[in-house]
C-alpha cells in the first residue's frame, strides 16, 4: 500500500512514512494509491464482533507491512482500553429510524480520541523501532488538541505543541490542554482564530529548513492515520443497523471535513451508505460550497459550537482530489486560488460532490432549540456540535436508518448546554478535579517566526 499527495508531485510513501510525515512536501495531503474494498460477506462477518476486531478488519489493508498482525492488534487494544464504554461507540435511538452514535466515551470526551489514541500508539511503536524523536505540531479548534496531548503526554520519543485560538475554545477544552504536567507537551494560545493556527502549522511544514531541524510531524486531520481510524465506527454503526443487507445514512457535524471524509472512504470500501450529510453551523462554507460550487472564504464568527468555527476545511482537499479524478495539478491550482479568497469547482467535479454529499446548516437558535427539544423528547443531552448534526439530520430522515454522529460530551460545553436546556452536564468522575488543576500555557502572537522560536526553544 502506497500513499500519494493530493497535489501530485511529492514522492509516494509507505503507510508508516505517510503517518510520520503528515503533510506532503508539495503541500498536499496523503491519500491511498487505491482504496481496498471489502466484500459483503466480510462486512456481514463484523456483526457481533468487538470494536477492536472490526477496527483490525477495516484498517489492516491500509497499513502494509508497517506492523505485523499481532502487533497491530496489540496497538488497537491499547488504544481503546481507556474508553469508558465497552462498546466504544454505542448507538442510542433518538426517534423512529434516527440514531445517535456516541463518540465521546474516550479519555477527552470527544470523537478525536478514536484516532488520536491509536495514532499515539502507532507513533510510539514506530519511533521506538527506529530510535528517532519527532516534534508534533498541531492546530485545534478545541478537541484535537486535548486528544493529542492525552495521547502523547509522557511519551519518550515525542514533543507535542498544540496551537489553539486564544479565547475561542470552551473552558473545559482549554483546561484539558493546559493542565497536563508532563514536560513533553506544550499548549500555545495564539492571538487569532483556528484558521490562523492551521495556516501556521501548514507554513511550518512548508518551511523545509525548520521542518528538518525540529523533525516535524503532524497529527491534525491532515494526517492520513487520523482519517483511517475514523472509518471504523461507520462500519460498527452500519453493521449494527443491518448492513450490508440494508443501506444506512450518516449526518456528520463537521468543520474540517475529516470526519465525513472518513465516511466517504467507508463507502468506497463497500459499506452500503445511502446519504452522507454535511452539517455546519453558521460558519457554513461547506454547505455553501455544496449548494453553489464556489468555495469562497468569509470571516469566522464565534459560535457555541466552536470546533466548527472554520473556513478553511483542510480535508476538503482530499474530496476535491477524488472529484477531479486524481488530478493533482488542478487541486494544487485551486489551493493556490484559495489563498486569495476562493475558487470555482468545475462542473464535472461539482456534480461528483453533489452526488456524494448532502448538506445543511444550523443557526445558533436552531442549535439551542435542538439541545432543549432532544432532552425533552429522548432524554439525551447533546453538546452543541451534536445538536447541529441532529438538527440537520431531521431534514434528511426517511426509510433508510439515519445515524447522527455525536462528536463530544455535553460536559465539554457546560455553559452553552445549561443556557439551552437548563441542565448542568457534569464531568465524569475521573475529571471531577479539572477546574482545580494548575494550568500551564504560553500565549503567542499570530506570527510564524514567534511560534517557531517558541518551539525551537522548548524541544
Amino acid at each position: 500500500m502506497r500513499y500519494i499527495s493530493t497535489r501530485g508531485t511529492a514522492p509516494a510513501l509507505t503507510f508508516e512514512e505517510a503517518m510520520l510525515t503528515g503533510l506532503a512536501r508539495d503541500g498536499g495531503l496523503y491519500v491511498p494509491e487505491n482504496i481496498p474494498t471489502l466484500t459483503a460477506a466480510q462486512i456481514a462477518d463484523m456483526a457481533g464482533k468487538s470494536y477492536e476486531d472490526v477496527a483490525f478488519a477495516v484498517m489492516r489493508p491500509f497499513i502494509g507491512d508497517t506492523f505485523s498482525d499481532a502487533q497491530f492488534r496489540e496497538l488497537i487494544a491499547k488504544a481503546y482500553a481507556g474508553f469508558g464504554h465497552a462498546a466504544r461507540a454505542p448507538l442510542v435511538q433518538l426517534a423512529p429510524n434516527h440514531f445517535l452514535l456516541e463518540l465521546f466515551h474516550g479519555p477527552t470526551l470527544a470523537f478525536k480520541d478514536f484516532a488520536m489514541q491509536l495514532i499515539g500508539q502507532m507513533f510510539q511503536a514506530a519511533l521506538s523501532r527506529s530510535g528517532d524523536r519527532v516534534t508534533i505540531v498541531g492546530a485545534t479548534s478545541g478537541d484535537t488538541g486535548s486528544a493529542a496531548i492525552e495521547a502523547f503526554r509522557g511519551l519518550s520519543n515525542v514533543d507535542v505543541f498544540i496551537l489553539f485560538p486564544h479565547g475561542r475554545v470552551s473552558e473545559v477544552q482549554r483546561r484539558q490542554m493546559t493542565t497536563p504536567s508532563e514536560s513533553n507537551v506544550h499548549a500555545l494560545a495564539v492571538d487569532g482564530d483556528f484558521d490562523d493556527c492551521q495556516a501556521a502549522v501548514k507554513d511550518m511544514f512548508n518551511d523545509f529548513a525548520f521542518r528538518e531541524d525540529v523533525k516535524l510531524a503532524g497529527v491534525n486531520s491532515i494526517n492520513w492515520g487520523r482519517v483511517l481510524a475514523q472509518v471504523v465506527y461507520y462500519f460498527t454503526a452500519a453493521v449494527s443497523l443491518g448492513a450490508p443487507h440494508r443501506e444506512v445514512s450518516f449526518t456528520v457535524p463537521t468543520g474540517n471535513f475529516g470526519d465525513i471524509f472518513a465516511g466517504y472512504i467507508a463507502k468506497k470500501m463497500g459499506l452500503p451508505i445511502a446519504d452522507l450529510v454535511v452539517a455546519t453551523n453558521r460558519n457554513d462554507i461547506l454547505h455553501r460550497t455544496l449548494e453553489t460550487g464556489a468555495y469562497t472564504k468569509e470571516g469566522v464568527t464565534p459560535t457555541i459550537s466552536p470546533s466548527m468555527d472554520i473556513q478553511v476545511s483542510s480535508n476538503f482537499e482530499r474530496a476535491l482530489f477524488y472529484a477531479y479524478g486524481g488530478d493533482g495539478a488542478t487541486v494544487a491550482a485551486q489551493m493556490d486560488d484559495l489563498k486569495s479568497g476562493g475558487f470555482e469547482i468545475s462542473q464535472g467535479a461539482y456534480q461528483m460532490l453533489q452526488d456524494t454529499f448532502k448538506s445543511g446548516r444550523a443557526s445558533e437558535e436552531d442549535t439551542k432549540a435542538m439541545i432543549k427539544s432532544c432532552r425533552a423528547d429522548s432524554g439525551e443531552l447533546l453538546c452543541p456540535h451534536s445538536a447541529v448534526g441532529v438538527h440537520v439530520a431531521q431534514a434528511h430522515l426517511g426509510a433508510t436508518p439515519m445515524v447522527t454522529l455525536a462528536t463530544a460530551h455535553p460536559a465539554k460545553f457546560p455553559d452553552a448546554v445549561k443556557d439551552a436546556s437548563g441542565v448542568v452536564a457534569p464531568l465524569p468522575p475521573r475529571m471531577a478535579d479539572l477546574y482545580d488543576r494548575p494550568e500551564r500555557v504560553t500565549r503567542v502572537a499570530n506570527d510564524l517566526a514567534a511560534l517557531q522560536a517558541v518551539i525551537k526553544e522548548r524541544i
